[in-house]
């Protein structure tokens, strides 16, 4: 969550954008919960300045308890997925917004000596977060004995500008070994329509690559630069396509963040219906 939510500004002025609603839950949510069903036991959140609604969220609240029990409300609180989280939250902070390589630092000792996953804020695999890539992914890092294995979508040509994209050493399937990466190529020298997707998995022989990289002209790290790293020097970097019919939902501008949102809302079992016909009305 390395990022200041520019893009989605004025409604990111006074919070996260990792906390803007996406249907019923906040978009933090649908990933914390992704996590917990592939398996994590323990989160860290790397927060940062004006990010504390983050961990408000996922705190107890005894006097929301109170009322909704008294109220005879009590699914109200069982939807929120926090009194019953099945994992260990923790909370750290970048002091300064220095991309994404920095934030990745600040778990260095939350992780020591261990594989570790990590999940971008602003992303959603799935509709409402019911994925198993990183399942897969664990799969390929574990059988390949792998020091790297991330998610990535296939994109239209045209949009490979836009992301990281991979250079294929081969192609096995769904997992794919890779030769580098290219940080928003120009169309044509773009080497595939294969972007990074918001999900990793890392030994922890990633900390000392970021240390090594240089901060860009914005002053940031890029995280990128230490993976292209880890496959210059031999190590086993593979990535893994997202199913068919999954799909990332990026929560980084307006136009996807509308139709995320009016996607997820009308796959809502209670309200979903009336509004697809409601929308029908207001197309005509």
């Amino acid at each position: 969550m390395a990022g200041l939510g520019t893009r989605l500004l004025p409604a990111t002025k006074s919070q996260p954008k990792e906390m803007l609603p996406v249907a019923r839950k906040p978009i933090v949510q649908y990933v914390a919960e992704e996590l917990v069903g592939n398996g994590a036991r323990d989160i860290l959140f790397v927060t940062g300045r004006g990010k504390s609604s983050i961990e408000n969220h996922f705190d107890s609240d005894p006097e929301l308890e109170r009322v909704l029990a008294a109220t005879n409300k009590q699914d109200l609180l069982n939807q929120t997925g926090v009194k019953e989280f099945a994992a260990n939250l923790l909370y750290t902070r970048q002091a300064v917004q220095r991309g994404l390589g920095d934030a990745v630092l600040c778990g260095e000792s939350f992780v020591g000596s261990e594989p570790f996953m990590l999940a971008l804020g602003d992303s959603i695999l799935g509709l409402h977060a019911q994925s198993k890539t990183i399942t897969r992914m664990r799969e390929v890092f574990e059988s390949q004995h792998a020091s790297c294995v991330f998610a990535v979508e296939e994109v239209p040509r045209e949009e490979t500008s836009l992301y990281g994209i991979v250079e294929p050493a081969r192609i096995d399937g769904d997992m794919v070994g890779v030769r580098r990466l290219v940080e928003k190529p120009r169309i044509e020298e773009a080497p595939s329509n294969l972007a990074i997707a918001g999900r990793y998995i890392f030994s922890p022989a990633i900390f000392g690559l970021i240390k090594q990289v240089k901060p860009d002209k914005r002053g940031e790290i890029q995280l990128t630069e230490a993976m292209n790293m880890l496959a210059e020097r031999g190590e086993r970097v593979f990535c893994v396509k997202l199913p068919p019919g999954e799909k990332r939902y990026d929560i980084g501008n307006y136009a996807s963040y509308y139709e995320t949102f009016v996607e997820f809302a009308l796959a809502d079992p209670e309200y979903g219906a009336g509004l697809r016909e409601r929308l029908k009305t207001l197309l005509k």
